[in-house]
């Protein structure tokens, strides 16, 4: 027979029962407060991967797997008065955020959350200002970016193809809502200068080239076709659907994408004489606030203008003295710098990543290739000659997030053309740049289980800050590869390097002046002028591109320094404020790299409160 439960042992057993049901409340709760965070998260990631099917493509390889039908989507078109209404989308967005705040998350959740709400709140500023926006930037926009898509739009299936041709029925459009959004612009008297209207329209006369259309020699017919052949050889399609293919995309580019880009440059020639002559944002209204909040947007950094500036100014200050030190120690370099020495071997684009990939592995964690089956490749193109006045130096495309196997870096050749500037390009866009920055972190996030999320929100800054720092380090691996043969190449590459540096912190300064106190042309020319000689041709060309542009080089520079400042704190937050740049630990730099790559891309506060959490 049992006892009966004494006064004591009851109420031990009604405390454990207690702690028991509490912390299975608690449990719940906070797998519940995880479980309902996710979804949003992966719902708002899979809004905007399929807000646009170009940019879908090129995030996922295997649709499947987030259960999307990629036939069903659309190219995204503008509709009257949608811009003034982002404001309020957004608002919607945050207020979850914040109820997710206040919830029990786990740790991961917890950090991003807090990182979209910070997003949020950057993209809801600039939103306030609906019609700031460029989409046919002459350097960024629609009309230049679009080719380009198009040409590296893969073909794994009949399906990839027929998608494709499908895309180029839609581009009409998608050209007309573009031109709703541009009209809106010069109601609210924000329509681009026509200087800058004259440019655009001479691209889309170059960039559809009608004789080449008739030819069939335009970039457009001969990398389709590139890309068909592929799938004959593999039997995925048949020599009949091939020709079938090729006839319709020849046929769509000359009878409905050539007639969308001449539709645009005729609807943009009746636009001109609405917009001012090119200018800084600081002299429209609202442009100095509008420039402030796209600048944080733009480089994640939370610096005021003025601590900014004070950044870089101190920056051009530090690298203008040790240049004129060179300068002063080795009477030659001046007239070096100007004619561009050679010190380098002769090495192929793909001889140079290999070199690159190779050095960097004793400071830079490795990408965690487990078999050759995970190598990853790397193709290097060269731009069509019809787009290079049009495209950057050079460019990284990323891969989907579900394969980044395969790579591709295209190249300028009127950009690259000494072997100084393609090494450090190369650094920039592929080793231990762009791309071993995108195959790093997704495989980190991969095998960390991070939802996918990080790879919507964009942080110019964390991601080109990052680009910089990698080609401004290459300078250092060029004079190991030349100091064999040329022991002279170290005092001229640091020479290249401090001399680039100055350039793009000048430049810089330039975009503040320009966009936020408001300089001229004329205040420009004065500028260069006190600085040494310039070309009126060359100063009109950098107030034109910098005030076409906005935040731009900002976004690589300012995110460069912000990664130099993230250097010191964590030097000093992980070893003790006795730890100088000068003695450096061993392993603080991998450790560092491990660091910024595991936990972007993300806005600088964040990643400088995160240093306290890993001390």
């Amino acid at each position: 027979m049992k006892r009966p439960l004494s006064f004591k042992q009851w109420a031990a057993a009604l405390i454990l029962f207690t702690g028991f049901c509490a912390a299975t409340l608690f449990g719940y709760m906070h797998s519940h407060a995880d479980a309902e965070f996710e979804a949003f998260a992966e719902d708002f990631f899979l809004q905007e991967i399929q807000a646009n099917p170009i940019h879908f493509h090129y995030s996922v390889d295997d649709p499947s797997i987030y259960h999307i039908d990629e036939s069903a989507l659309k190219m995204p078109i503008y509709h009257e008065g949608e811009a003034a209404n982002d404001i309020y989308a957004l608002s919607l967005i945050a207020d979850k955020l914040d109820r997710y705040s206040d919830m029990n998350l786990n740790d991961s959740n917890r950090y991003l959350c807090g990182l979209m709400r910070s997003y949020i709140d950057a993209v809801s500023h600039t939103a306030a200002y609906p019609y700031f926006s460029e989409p046919l930037s002459p350097s960024s926009g629609a009309p230049s970016e679009l080719p380009i898509l198009l040409a590296e739009y893969r073909f794994d299936t009949a399906e990839d193809v027929e998608l494709y041709l499908s895309i180029l029925t839609q581009i009409p459009d998608y050209f007309n809502g573009l031109i709703v959004y541009e009209r809106e612009k010069a109601a609210a008297g924000l329509f681009m200068s026509d200087s800058t209207a004259r440019k655009v329209i001479r691209q889309c006369t170059s960039l559809m080239n009608s004789t080449q259309l008739e030819n069939n020699t335009h970039f457009l017919e001969t990398t389709f076709t590139a890309r068909l052949q592929p799938l004959v050889e593999q039997g995925i399609i048949t020599e009949d659907a091939f020709l079938s293919y090729q006839y319709n995309n020849n046929r769509l580019l000359t009878t409905v994408v050539a007639p969308a880009y001449d539709h645009l440059a005729d609807e943009l020639t009746l636009l001109m004489g609405n917009g001012k002559d090119t200018c800084g944002l600081a002299h429209r209204e609202g442009g100095r606030d509008y420039y402030e909040a796209l600048l944080r947007l733009q480089t994640g950094s939370y610096r005021d203008i003025a601590d900014i500036k004070e950044l870089l100014y101190q920056d051009l200050t530090s690298n203008y003295d040790s240049l004129s030190r060179l300068f002063e120690s080795d009477a030659s370099l001046r007239d070096k710098l100007a004619s561009e020495q050679t010190f380098l071997p002769e090495m192929s684009p793909d001889e140079i990543l290999s070199y690159l990939e190779q050095s960097i592995q004793q400071d830079y964690p490795s990408l965690r290739a487990s078999s050759d089956a995970d190598t990853v490749h790397c193709s290097v193109k060269y731009v069509d000659d019809s787009l290079e006045p049009y495209t950057a130096p050079a460019f990284y495309m990323t891969p989907p997030i579900d394969n980044v196997l395969n790579n591709t870096i295209y190249v300028n050749a009127l950009d690259t053309s000494d072997d100084l500037s393609l090494f450090t390009t190369l650094a920039h866009e592929g080793y231990p740049g762009h791309l071993y920055q995108t195959v790093y972190s997704q495989r980190f996030r991969d095998a960390s289980d991070i939802p996918p999320l990080c790879s919507v929100l964009y942080y110019g800054g964390y991601i080109e800050g990052w680009a910089m720092y990698a080609e401004l380090s290459s300078y250092d691996y060029a004079i190991e590869l030349a100091a064999k043969d040329y022991p002279e190449a170290a005092g001229y590459y640091l020479a290249c390097r401090l001399d680039r540096q100055i350039q793009l912190c000048l430049y810089s300064l330039l975009d503040i002046a320009i966009h936020y106190d408001g300089a001229t042309l004329e205040d420009v020319r004065e500028i260069f002028a006190s600085l040494g000689s310039a070309s009126d041709a060359t100063v009109a060309a950098v107030y034109e591109y910098i005030a076409e542009e906005p935040c731009n080089y900002p976004k690589y520079y300012l995110g460069y320094l912000e990664i130099m400042e993230l250097k010191k704190q964590a030097l000093q937050i992980w070893y003790g404020d006795q730890t100088s740049e000068a003695c450096v630990p061993s392993d603080f730099l991998y450790r560092f790299h491990c660091f910024i790559l595991e936990h972007g891309p993300a806005d600088f506060n964040t990643l400088s409160s995160l240093l306290y959490d890993i001390s």
